[in-house]
């Protein structure tokens, strides 16, 4: 199985959340590594980062995942909004590095009207530039695949392979698979034969060595919707038998598998054991 965990708060500091995942048996946690929904946001200590490596240690969290903001659009075209995006993203490599966390997931970018196309290229051409401008980066960046609300690109696999085709450092590249995303946006999960149909399409695609990351969220619309809205594992129209296979799948067996279902706080704990518990010897 891979490494079960959630998305956890870091309310008060980075250097908290460890212990809050330790409350839902977290194997790994994804985080925010600042405020997700403001531009500004305060640097990390270095007395904050030692803390929080030693409680990594202590809660025994295997792999963290940092998680970019909402407002950020390496797509964009209006020039002060893509100057704020270059910024932030920037920042976020430099402080994921500090922090010494390996994957940084974050949303492809939205068109707003320009074509798919364009978009696409854009955004290989400010990951480059934020590449180049970091130096020596040693997370990766895992491209999220998005539910295809709006202009949002990357609801197709071909999508994040023309991203990756783009950018002058795919060694740096990799993929977040959201299953609620990829359900809506038209890639069944539900059957055996579905599951296996929609990742062997990405393994032709993209290629299964560059699924580094989960998000595991049921859906509260249905399949090809178009609407990116999560819902409880085994609640929702892809049920709690992907998720099992998901589990019992070996090919994914060292991704950290990350929830990020409503009412968190309320149902991790449990969501957590059932995932676990579905793991066959």
């Amino acid at each position: 199985m891979g490494l079960i965990g959630c998305h956890i708060s870091i309310a008060g500091g980075v250097e908290k959340s460890p212990g809050r995942a330790e409350r839902f048996d977290c194997e790994a946690m994804q985080i925010f590594s600042a405020n997700q929904i403001q531009w500004n946001t305060k640097p990390v200590s270095k007395q904050q980062r030692d803390i929080f490596l030693s409680e990594l240690k202590k809660h025994k969290i295997q792999k963290v995942v940092v998680h970019h903001n909402y407002l950020t659009n390496l797509g964009g075209v209006e020039p002060e909004k893509l100057e704020k995006s270059r910024k932030s993203f920037l920042d976020e490599l430099i402080r994921s590095d500090f922090l010494e966390i390996p994957y940084i997931v974050f949303h492809p970018g939205s068109h707003l009207g320009q074509g798919e196309d364009s978009c696409l290229k854009q955004i290989a051409e400010n990951l480059d530039r934020a590449i180049e401008a970091k130096g020596d980066l040693k997370a990766t960046l895992l491209l999220e695949n998005t539910a295809g609300q709006g202009s949002n690109v990357g609801y197709r696999f071909e999508h994040l392979q023309k991203i990756i085709e783009f950018c002058s450092y795919p060694e740096k590249l990799g993929v977040c698979f959201d299953t609620c995303h990829a359900f809506v946006a038209g890639y069944d999960l539900r059957s055996k034969k579905a599951y296996f149909d929609t990742f062997k399409k990405f393994d032709d695609i993209i290629g299964l060595d560059r699924l580094k990351v989960f998000h595991l969220n049921d859906s509260k619309n249905p399949l090809n919707s178009r609407k990116d809205r999560h819902d409880n594992i085994g609640k929702g129209y892809i049920g709690a038998e992907p998720f099992i296979r998901l589990m019992n799948d070996d090919r994914f067996a060292d991704c950290p598998m990350l929830l990020e279902t409503p009412n968190g706080d309320e149902y991790f704990a449990a969501e957590i054991l059932l995932l676990k518990n579905s793991v066959k010897s």
